[in-house]
């Protein structure tokens, strides 16, 4: 492999605070957990690595490749997450019953509710500490927006799809009431 091919990394020095960059990573709900995580590199092997080396090291210059890995790691690793945690949101949305998914969507409104007041009062907290917790806050709130709507998307299908279903059962009943022997011997019922 030719090492002029390769893509270059900057000749910046990273530090831990440099993984904080992005958003952070998304928190994955206990009951979609295992759909949701199936599959995906968590990057535990490479961030065992980084934490072998600063404890050999002691300081992050020396640990640059460990870092530069993890981060890259890190932001595919979250990026598949984000995108499944949607997609399953989505397919719950339109697959489980209407009053749980209408409970689903109540309970994310509610904890977005509950991420937007606690954002509101971190950003009374000075320094650091008062970045780390917005940072933290901002990106929960973001994924939580975003799994809200796709599980909301996923609700209006559903009734997109009954209303379609109903419009074409509407449709063949005319049908058969105008041309009784069209050779159809089974019509199915209307859920109402």
């Amino acid at each position: 492999m030719d090492v002029d091919s390769q893509p270059t990394m900057d000749e910046t020095i990273l530090v831990g605070d440099d993984l904080m960059m992005g958003p952070p990573s998304p928190v994955v709900p206990p009951e979609i957990a295992s759909h949701v995580l199936q599959g995906v590199d968590l990057c535990d092997g490479i961030l065992r690595n980084l934490f072998l080396c600063l404890q050999i090291n002691d300081i992050e210059p020396f640990c640059q490749d460990e870092l530069a890995l993890y981060k890259q790691c890190a932001e595919r690793r979250d990026k598949e997450i984000r995108k499944r945690l949607q997609d399953s949101e989505f397919k719950l949305g339109s697959s489980m019953p209407l009053d749980e998914a209408k409970g689903r969507a109540s309970q994310l409104e509610a904890e977005v509710t509950s991420l937007e007041r606690r954002l509101i009062l971190a950003s009374g907290v000075e320094g650091i500490e008062g970045f780390r917790q917005r940072w933290s806050l901002h990106g929960r709130l973001t994924d939580s927006k975003n799994r809200l709507q796709f599980l909301k998307q996923g609700i209006d299908g559903r009734k997109k799809d009954k209303k379609m279903r109903d419009q074409i059962l509407d449709v063949a009943i005319v049908a058969f009431a105008i041309y009784p022997g069209i050779g159809v011997t089974a019509m199915p019922a209307r859920n109402t």
